[in-house]
């Protein structure tokens, strides 16, 4: 089963309770929230709670305070396939109850393995392909292997994706694997975390050490030990890096959503972001796109929308470019002279880190990755690494990142085409101008929650930020809405306009005149129109306008656009923090 989810372990020499794990836990749904569950090691057994749901669900079923270990692992479950139900929530354990797995990742020969342990006299209780590995690891422990041998010989066995946890009882560490999926060591004092995500344990520290692809190894509370696949031993030591943000910035305080904090939370970013550029490294990716062939950029979702707009002003400058969404990406074959540009917040989006490392890099052209976090794998697998400095983003929906995104590629672009910056001081200013536009956004989405279908148009720049206008009303409000560039709604879309359909146009002053006829074919058919527009007005029925250089155009228009989509989804009574369905990071392809 494909499951996209948050894992956490601790190990140290005081029992520690288990609401540690699920404050931990907390910090990782936006990975999954369909099931979650803690495993806490006893004499003589494991200790397992979970439920179907989220933490709070845990909380109100089991007194997380009266229990305490010294090992803990803990799970938050987004399943695409198998129900979300109590006896697929993870951990799962083998026959004995004496060995706990969490695991995320997907497994491809599981039914195989499945079949081979049930009839070895296996029993087992879910229908997820986790649960082969507690068996496997009971199996060799069997045949007189000790458990770190048992788990390795586990590891060998597997096909597919996977970011592994396991336990044995009577054990003071963890067993970990690492292949396609996020994990990063916390090195603490007297004790050390183990988590899909450095957000989960960057309170208790924020020294750590990223696993690579193909890495497999334990913690202890006062120990580390890695290793590759062929059993060569890692220097820890050369890998530990400091975490560069505090763990304050992922509070909530002062605001209902983590969504509305975070788009309030961009103008710091877009700053961050720009101060923090390093000019040597965003100088060599401007000389390698410079001296190219051809520009080719990968993302999905909201990054390949960045990733579209960056493409639309190279090509104003000549350049022939290639933006690709990922998971598709590896129809196209490289030739020589390209660059490759990958774009990813989280660095960790396996759709785009299939198309780097196993297909472009295959090619030998240079790679460029933009991303939010240091310590990803899309870093690693690239030639130049660039990065926002958005700092954490806990809501599912993109929002500062997405800023931030543009504040490093339009830097790029301007390097590449030989133009100042300094036009980009003016950023910050612009995105904060547009988030002193809250009520009216706010009057808008709770308009439009109430529609079922919509569009978004735009014109040259504005067409890629119509499609993320119209991926954030999706994402968390539940519209149907559907972006085209303008000119391309009398070519079918059109034939769906009647009385009051709401049309969103996205005006970004450069083509104002013919954005000014498309906005008239709506109305002529009774639509309800609607724009964000800067420098130059086009007449909507409600049209908030802003002044300022045009090239700070998508910083005036992308936040107004999240902020109605939150209100909408608000005003329909959803959580546009956990959007049904979503996971923030994507490790499934």
């Amino acid at each position: 089963m494909l499951n996209v989810c948050g894992i956490i372990g601790i190990v140290s020499h005081k029992e520690q309770r288990a609401s540690i794990v699920a404050s931990c836990l907390r910090l990782l749904e936006y990975r999954g929230y369909d099931s979650v569950g803690i495993a806490a090691l006893d004499v003589g057994k494991v200790e397992v709670m979970k439920t179907v749901g989220g933490v709070e669900d845990l909380l109100k079923q089991v007194d997380v305070d009266s229990i305490s270990s010294s090992v803990l692992v803990g799970h938050t479950r987004w399943a695409t396939h198998g129900m979300p139900t109590f006896s697929n929530a993870h951990p799962h354990t083998d026959c004995s109850s004496k060995i706990a797995v969490v695991h995320n990742g997907t497994i491809t020969n599981f039914d195989v393995l499945k079949e081979e342990l049930t009839s070895l006299g296996h029993r087992f209780k879910s229908e997820t392909d986790t649960e082969v590995i507690p068996h496997m690891m009971e199996e060799w422990i069997k045949k007189g292997l000790t458990s770190w041998e048992a788990f390795k010989r586990t590891v060998q066995a597997l096909n597919g994706s996977y970011a592994i946890l396991a336990v044995v009882s009577g054990e003071r560490r963890i067993y970990f694997a690492r292949k396609d999926n996020p994990l990063t060591i916390g090195l603490g004092k007297g004790s050390n975390y183990i988590a899909s995500d450095a957000e989960a344990f960057v309170r208790f520290t924020r020294r750590v050490v990223r696993l690579m692809d193909g890495e497999l190894g334990y913690i202890e509370a006062d120990e580390v030990r890695i290793f590759d696949f062929t059993g060569k031993e890692i220097a820890v030591g050369e890998r530990v890096m400091e975490i560069g943000w505090s763990p304050e910035e992922s509070g909530i305080i002062g605001y209902e959503h983590y969504m509305l904090k975070e788009i309030q939370e961009s103008p710091r970013a877009v700053r961050d972001t720009l101060a923090g550029i390093r000019f040597d490294q965003v100088s060599e990716a401007a000389s390698l796109i410079r001296n190219s062939e051809r520009v080719l950029v990968v993302g999905s979702g909201t990054s390949y929308h960045a990733g579209l707009l960056f493409g639309h002003l190279l090509e104003k400058e000549g350049y022939d470019v290639r933006t690709l969404i990922a998971s598709e990406a590896t129809t196209l074959r490289p030739r020589e002279g390209d660059v490759l540009i990958s774009i990813s917040q989280s660095g960790e989006t396996l759709d785009v880190l299939n198309a780097v490392k196993n297909h472009f890099k295959k090619y030998n052209i240079k790679s460029i990755s933009l991303t939010n976090r240091i310590e990803s794998a899309l870093n690693f697998v690239s030639d130049i690494r660039l990065h926002t400095r958005a700092g954490p983003e806990v809501g599912v929906a993109a929002t500062k990142t997405f800023t931030s995104q543009l504040a490093a590629l339009l830097y790029l672009k301007s390097l590449i085409v030989g133009e100042p910056t300094d036009y980009l001081e003016g950023a910050p200013a612009a995105v904060s101008n547009s988030l002193s536009q809250q009520g009216y956004a706010k009057a808008i989405g709770e308009e439009l929650c109430k529609k079922s279908d919509m569009f978004y148009l735009g014109r040259g720049m504005g067409v890629p930020l119509a499609m993320e206008g119209a991926l954030k009303i999706k994402e968390v409000a539940y519209i149907h809405a559907e972006a085209y560039p303008a000119g391309e709604s009398k070519h079918g879309p059109i034939a769906l306009i009647s009385d009051g359909f709401p049309v969103f146009f996205v005006n970004d002053g450069e083509r104002t005149a013919l954005l000014i006829n498309n906005l008239k074919e709506m109305k002529a058919r009774r639509a309800k129109t609607y724009s964000v527009s800067v420098n130059s007005r086009i007449g909507a029925d409600e049209e908030i306008y802003f002044e300022g250089d045009s090239s700070l155009a998508p910083f005036y228009i992308s936040p107004f656009l999240q902020m109605v989509a939150y209100f909408a989804a608000v005003c329909k009574g959803a959580n546009p923090d956990r959007p049904r369905n979503l996971a923030k990071t994507v490790t499934v392809e």
